[in-house]
């Protein structure tokens, strides 16, 4: 006895990794790498997920130049298509200052000139976590769910 046949989903998954100087320059072309490379898999530029992940890079590419820039080192951006979202993976090398853990990022004051970054992300990504990476390195990786798209 048989039942049914399950269909078979086509699972897609593509990735795009680039090394970036840990400076201002580089965290703007981490943003716009990720818009581009977001498109050419068939997420539009101004669509919802491409906004909040070009939006998620920034903040976690620009805290990488800020807080986690060793000199010498280049941080690095992960971007992946798996299965239902789209994953946002931003390397530096200084293990030892860790974020806030997800949930508990604190709101900053009115006038403070910084602080929004990990809110931002809070807020924007459906989850996200701090990992561990050798040699003495972390990864902030966020994710944001895909609606249903037409990849090409």
């Amino acid at each position: 006895m048989t039942g049914p046949v399950a269909p078979h989903l086509r699972i897609t998954v593509r990735a795009f990794t680039q090394r970036l100087s840990p400076t201002p320059r580089g965290a703007r072309l981490a943003r716009r790498l990720a818009q581009a490379t977001l498109h050419d898999w068939g997420i539009p530029h101004g669509s919802d997920t491409s906004d909040a992940v070009a939006l998620i890079v920034a903040e976690l590419a620009a805290n990488a130049v800020t807080h986690g820039r060793v000199p010498g080192r280049d941080f690095e951006l992960r971007i992946s298509l798996v299965t239902g979202s789209v994953r946002v993976e931003v390397t530096d090398t200084r293990a030892e200052l860790r974020p806030p853990a997800p949930g508990v990022v604190p709101n900053p004051r009115p006038l403070d000139d910084g602080g929004r970054g990990l809110v931002i992300v809070d807020a924007l990504a459906d989850r996200w976590e701090v990992l561990d990476r050798e040699p003495p390195a972390k990864t902030v990786r966020a994710e944001v769910d895909l609606p249903v798209h037409r990849f090409r």
